[in-house]
């Protein structure tokens, strides 16, 4: 099950509970997310970006990670938003399948993410 430690978002460490946070709504991500770059942790204390455009594209780059190592390092794909869920398909990351995330507010510029199918990690918010 190499390819679901190396996707982008699945390769995020696990987080414990966060206490008291607030789900991003639709306008909440295309305020808080949209237009900006995401950096998710990773487990060995890394970050990779992942800038979420406008236009609904959004690019990743793990070269920093050693991503190259185990799949093509940076990826371009498209974001969307479905039922207060950011959801982001990339060409080649995850097989090219769909993925689709609840987000939670966990501090001014932090996120807590929950993947569809499960999965958890912390992101911050740049600009």
């Amino acid at each position: 099950m190499k390819l679901l430690g190396i996707t982008c978002l699945s390769t995020l460490m696990l987080m414990p509970s966060l206490g008291s946070t607030e789900t991003l709504g639709e306008a909440d991500i295309r305020r808080d997310i949209i237009g900006k770059t995401v950096y998710l942790s990773t487990p060995l204390g890394g970050e990779l970006p992942l800038i979420f455009r406008s236009s609904g594209k959004v690019d990743g780059n793990g070269q920093a990670i050693g991503l190259g190592r185990y799949v093509k390092p940076s990826d371009t794909g498209q974001w969307w938003i479905d039922a207060n869920r950011l959801c982001q398909k990339f060409q080649s990351w995850n097989k090219g399948k769909p993925m689709c995330f609840e987000l939670e507010r966990a501090g001014a510029n932090t996120i807590k993410w929950t993947r569809d199918n499960g999965k958890t990690g912390v992101a911050r918010i740049g600009n």
